[in-house]
């Protein structure tokens, strides 16, 4: 409880300036020009979060965690302050890149903490106030993104993070008290250069994959090339390296390979679908940006409520292996009633089918990672707590590739059928289209077409990701149920052993 408002500041910090910037990004634009480089900001953070999660994990369990923790929120507000003085697009992309590596950190290294000061037993209740905290920033970063659009100059949404990440250091750096880690290690170079590669290059398919490039074009092709060949290369690297960055004989134990697998088709069918929902809210029901925001509130309030009791309840029983399958069962019930959706359905019913999926993911978001530290010793918590939250990241790529491939075939398919082949290339194609006040003026028969389609395709998305929801409640059910380590904490267990070197 001391260390707790440090690591939920770093948490913040990491979750609220994606959307904080979403939402200034038009501003961004017109002021540094470069509208053809839109895309990259974002990619940029991604790319710098995804690549470095499992690297951080590592470096963490081999040097001490409050060192490297306290690193990645320097390079996170290094970031920051960069981002806030680039004079043109191309140095608030290489910025956002360094931003994103320092937010892999953060977010990788707060889990391992808590791993490391609280025994598995009394986890989940401080993983559910994270998951709070992170609740929070989804619903917090529009806001905030739209105060500072509307009342200050944009590069307040990076600013905004350096008095935070300022409070965070200091607080850490005083009160946080982990072992030192004094061992010789042979870092794993190579493992690591592989890996890097291959995680970019499933990143960048994800990204361009039928946006940029079709998903039959070269570039495409030689992505998905460099991705296999790396992943053949980084296997034999693995087994042959001394300390290996992700040391495959985890994935001997089933509970790991069954929650890693888990968290890929959370994130799979999480971030893919619900990145639909305000599209729904403001073009259907008509929602300003603001509101839409707002009305995720019965997701948040839910995922939260939920994560707080099941931490609690897990920390009073020591029983856990009932609640990935109820919120697999949860999650499948909330993309079922989402998938029923249509231009008549009103915001309430709408928010009361998001409030059954935010239960669903308040059963699932924090257990997947307690239950993949269970699986591994202390000195692999690093390593744990960045493969439960690669994997959740990487699945949410793909899916919002996938689903949004599913989105555009289905709408295009909608439009044909009401105005014909040439007006519906004409509709789709239409970037500008998709823009509420632009829908608001077309003539009404086109305006009811249009929606209609819109409806449709985004009902198509929340069908196909019953699928995958169904599977995540299917594979819990073959977790074991292995006893939560109880007693001391990680840390005094790890001052009580021999020191290596």
């Amino acid at each position: 409880m001391v260390v707790l408002p440090g690591l939920m500041l770093a948490m913040v910090l990491a979750m609220l300036d994606n959307m904080i910037v979403g939402t200034a990004m038009p501003r961004i634009v017109g002021e540094l020009g470069g509208l053809e480089h839109l895309s990259w900001v974002v990619t940029a953070y991604v790319l710098g979060t995804t690549v470095s999660t499992p690297i951080w994990g590592k470096i963490g369990d081999l040097f001490g965690r409050k060192t490297i923790f306290l690193v990645s929120i320097v390079l996170f507000m290094a970031g920051s302050a960069l981002c806030g003085m680039s004079q043109d697009m191309g140095q608030l992309i290489a910025f956002r890149a360094v931003q994103g590596l320092g937010a892999g950190g953060l977010i990788v290294n707060v889990m391992a903490i808590i791993g490391d000061l609280v025994p598995p037993r009394e986890r989940g209740q401080y993983q559910g106030m994270m998951a709070g905290v992170m609740a929070l920033a989804m619903i917090a970063g529009p806001l905030v993104g739209g105060f500072i659009t509307d009342s200050m100059d944009w590069r307040w949404a990076f600013y905004v993070n350096l008095p935070v990440g300022a409070v965070a250091l200091v607080l850490l750096a005083l009160r946080l008290h982990l072992p030192r880690r004094e061992t010789r290690v042979k870092i794993d170079w190579l493992g690591a250069i592989v890996l890097t590669v291959g995680i970019t290059a499933l990143v960048l398919i994800t990204t361009w994959g039928g946006n940029e490039y079709a998903w039959g074009s070269w570039q495409i092709l030689g992505l998905i090339a460099l991705a296999l060949v790396s992943l053949a290369v980084f296997v034999p690297v693995e087994r042959r390296a001394a300390d290996p960055i992700i040391p495959l004989g985890l994935f001997r134990n089933r509970n790991f390979t069954l929650v890693s697998a888990i968290g890929f088709l959370l994130g799979f069918a999480m971030f893919g679908a619900i990145n639909f929902l305000p599209l729904f809210q403001q073009t259907v029901q008509g929602a300003s940006a603001t509101n839409s925001g707002l009305l995720l509130l019965p997701m948040m309030g839910a995922a939260m409520g939920i994560s707080l009791v099941v931490g609690k309840a897990v920390t009073a029983t020591g029983r856990y292996r009932i609640y990935p399958i109820a919120g697999g069962v949860g999650m499948t019930l909330g993309m079922g009633l989402l998938s029923l959706m249509d231009v008549t359905t009103p915001s309430w019913q709408t928010g009361l089918f998001i409030a059954v999926l935010g239960a669903g993911m308040g059963f699932l978001m924090q257990m997947t990672m307690l239950i993949a530290q269970n699986s591994v010793e202390p000195k692999d918590m690093g390593v744990a707590s960045s493969s439960a939250t690669f994997f959740r990241s990487i699945g949410g790529s793909f899916g919002v590739s996938a689903f949004g491939a599913i989105f555009n075939n289905r709408f295009e398919t909608g439009l044909t059928g009401h105005f014909g082949a040439q007006a519906a290339e004409r509709l789709a194609g239409g970037g500008g289209q998709m823009d509420p006040a632009a829908i608001g003026r077309l003539p009404a028969g086109i305006r009811t077409g249009l929606l209609e389609s819109l409806a449709s395709a985004i009902s198509a998305v929340f069908f196909c990701a019953i699928f995958f929801a169904a599977l995540v409640a299917l594979l819990a059910v073959f977790v074991k149920e292995v006893p939560l380590r109880d007693g001391r904490p990680a840390q005094q267990q790890e001052e009580a052993a021999p020191v290596a070197g």
